[in-house]
Parts: C-alpha cells; structure tokens; sequence
C-alpha cells in the first residue's frame, strides 16, 4: 500500500495517543502500515495545530488526518498544509471559520456538561467518578477506569480558540456520529456534518470514545478515505 496516504491519528481533550490504541491494531491488522498518533500539548488550538502541522511535515508523501473530539478542531486548523489530502471526524468538533469548540457546545449542551470541572491550575477534568457514564458509558468498567485515572486535562481556554480558515472547505472530508455521545450533543455532530458536506457520514449507536468502543467501524470510514 505503498502509494496509500500515511495516516495520522489526533486525540482529543481527557486523553492521549493511545486512545487510538484499538484503531491502530485494526488499521495494523488491515494492512495499513505508516501509521502515527500525535501527543498534543492541549495548551491552545495553535499549540496543538503546530504539534500536528510538525508531524505532517516530517511525512513524505500524502497524508489524511484523522481527529476525535477536540481533535477535529485540530485537523481543521492543520489540514491545510498541501500534502494533506484528506480529513476524517471521529464524532469530532469541525468549526467554521470564527468558531471554538466551546461556543459551539454553548449552543447545543450536552449530557456531560455538568461533570467538568476546572481546577486551581486552570485545566478543565471531567470529575473521575463521573467519567465512565459522560465518555465512554459503551466501554468496559476496567478500560473506562483506566481513560478516568489516565486521562489528559486541557487548559479551559483551549476551549475558547477560534479556528482561522477551516481546512474542510477545501478538502475532502468524512465523518461518524456518535449518537449516544455525551461530551459532544449528537445533533451539533450531525450540524457540523451536514455543513462540510462530506463524501460520507456514519451514524454508530455508540458514545463518546467510538473510536475505543467501535474501532472496527471506524476503521472502516478511514478506509474509505484512505481509498477515495
């Protein structure tokens, strides 16, 4: 698969690169071999862009990104480097130009609101005893315990930086809904969706952290981007 995209893999908020863990052996599995999981620093939408945008240069050839949660925002501010052909939403925020992650959860709160928390630091948590049932309430008791003990706290301003100019108006892009999510309301998934247009959107019955509890069906989206 010599002449396929490398594929690169970005986190989210209250987690890290090996929350792709399940994605990575699928996609390994199937035969997808330049693979690579960005560690974001979750201190700024440009900090974390900046992280990514270095990765992507260090690749020869093409690449197509690959974003869960906040990590659509990510792509969506990375993605316009040339050598990026592609961008695929893992039930993932995808704002329009002037937009942050949290204004659009302003707009359509979801289940899981209440259980952030900031701390004295300025990082946003999600209360560890509530982390199960807001992120990934489809995930086995003992791999939801170890996302709650391990997750990676952003600072809370993060949430409030606005994307520039949107790679997804520009590139072609796929996404999945996720519509038992809690952290992201399932209809401002299928807004953001609906607007960019994409060559495929993929509904699971499946909460927050899809790409651990569905990897399967998201490595098959990737597929499809990786072929189209």
């Amino acid at each position: 698969m010599a002449d396929k995209p490398a594929i690169v893999l970005v986190h989210g908020f209250w987690g890290g690169a090996a929350h792709w863990g399940h994605v990575i052996t699928e996609l390994n599995r199937r035969g997808h071999g330049s693979l690579h999981a960005v560690e974001l620093p979750l201190t700024s939408l440009a900090d974390d862009a900046e992280r990514t945008a270095r990765m992507v240069r260090q690749i020869p050839g093409p690449v197509l990104l690959v974003g869960h949660s906040y990590g659509g925002a990510v792509i969506t501010e990375a993605g316009r480097l040339p050598n990026v052909t592609g961008l695929v939403y893992v039930a993932a925020f995808a704002p329009d130009a002037g937009e942050s992650p949290g204004q659009i959860t302003q707009e359509l709160a979801p289940a899981a609101a209440d259980n952030l928390v900031p701390d004295s630091d300025g990082y946003l948590w999600i209360k560890q005893d509530k982390y199960a049932e807001s992120f990934c309430q489809d995930l086995p008791a003992d791999e939801a315990l170890i996302m709650a003990v391990t997750q990676k706290a952003p600072l809370a301003s993060t949430f409030g930086d606005n994307v520039t100019t949107p790679a997804w108006r520009s590139k072609p892009s796929w996404y999945q809904v996720s519509t038992e999510d809690r952290m992201i309301h399932p209809d401002n998934e299928r807004r953001m969706a609906q607007r960019m247009n994409p060559r495929k959107t993929v509904e699971l019955p499946a909460g927050h952290a899809s790409l651990a509890s569905r990897p399967g069906e998201v490595t098959d989206l990737i597929e499809l981007a990786v072929a189209g």
